[in-house]
């Protein structure tokens, strides 16, 4: 049986350990938003573009309100919200007094065209306004967003078309535009079309483009079709083959002016037939798909 005096030292026991415990969570609350751990050395990386310096100062001063054992990251992210070039932070402290952050920025991977007046955009469509356009691939819309994301549909197709494009690749596009026979359509510089029809299975519509462009049998052509990745086609389009037919005859009357009639076989000769696509003068379009004999071009 247990006497009332092992009762009375259970509920001491108790009570001690309960005040015990307060302390400790006292003691815990007062170190934590104490000086002792305050932040008072703040590293910020990851940051560019011409919003940097102010982005930084920001970040600076709201974790110079904040502990080592208080870090309150939720803050630190609202401070920064008015910037849509930043997509999330990545925070770490080093105990007593440091505090790191790494700033995770959206990228432009293309920029809306309208009017004259471009806009770097992101893969989800986030408008980046300060950033320069010179050298991303343009997207032609209607007419320029208002707001701070694009909303065109076709737009952000292009923009998704652009985030999947391999590395190598991204510098040499000059343009990505929509045409009802064609889909989704990736101008190269100084190269073909590439033809994607809608925005589904790009990886595998990019891997089939690359091969076909790495194919020596392709140099020459003005398009690559990729709309069925399984099946690629390469060829010359109606205004290509017109654009030879041109210049072959342009070269061959001006050979006949000067060769008069002992050069007539010279004068007389054709445009190749189609199966060379860089000079095929049929105003049908050329073109080769996987399993038959490739077109050459490029």
């Amino acid at each position: 049986m247990i006497t009332r005096r092992r009762v009375r030292l259970r509920v001491r026991l108790a009570v001690a350990g309960l005040a015990a415990v307060a302390l400790l969570a006292g003691g815990w609350l007062w170190l934590r938003d104490s000086s002792l751990v305050a932040v008072r050395t703040v590293a910020v990386s990851g940051v560019s573009g011409p919003d940097a310096g102010q982005i930084r100062s920001l970040l600076t001063l709201a974790a110079r309100n904040m502990t080592t054992l208080d870090v309150r990251v939720a803050a630190l992210r609202t401070v920064v919200a008015p910037y849509p070039a930043v997509s999330d932070l990545r925070v770490s402290t080093q105990f007593p007094h440091g505090m790191r952050i790494r700033v995770i920025e959206r990228q432009p991977v293309g920029a809306v065209l309208a009017g004259g007046r471009a806009i770097a955009a992101t893969a989800d469509g986030t408008l980046l306004r300060q950033d320069p356009t010179g050298s991303l691939p343009a997207i032609p819309v209607s007419s320029l967003p208002g707001a701070s994301r694009v909303t065109d549909p076709g737009a952000l197709a292009a923009l998704a078309l652009l985030a999947a494009t391999p590395q190598r690749l991204l510098g040499r596009i000059a343009q990505v535009s929509s045409s009802p026979p064609h889909g989704l359509v990736v101008q190269l510089r100084s190269g073909p079309s590439l033809y994607f029809g809608d925005g589904s299975d790009l990886a595998a519509k990019w891997v089939a483009a690359t091969a076909v462009l790495a194919d020596p049998t392709s140099a020459g052509a003005s398009y690559v079709d990729v709309t069925d990745p399984s099946r690629p086609a390469a060829g010359v389009g109606p205004a290509a083959v017109a654009a030879a037919g041109l210049a072959t005859s342009g070269a061959q009357s001006a050979t006949g002016a000067t060769t008069g009639a002992s050069t007539g076989a010279t004068s007389g000769t054709s445009t190749p037939q189609p199966g060379t696509p860089a000079t095929a003068p049929s105003s049908a379009t050329t073109s080769t798909s996987a399993g038959q004999t490739p077109a050459t071009g490029g």
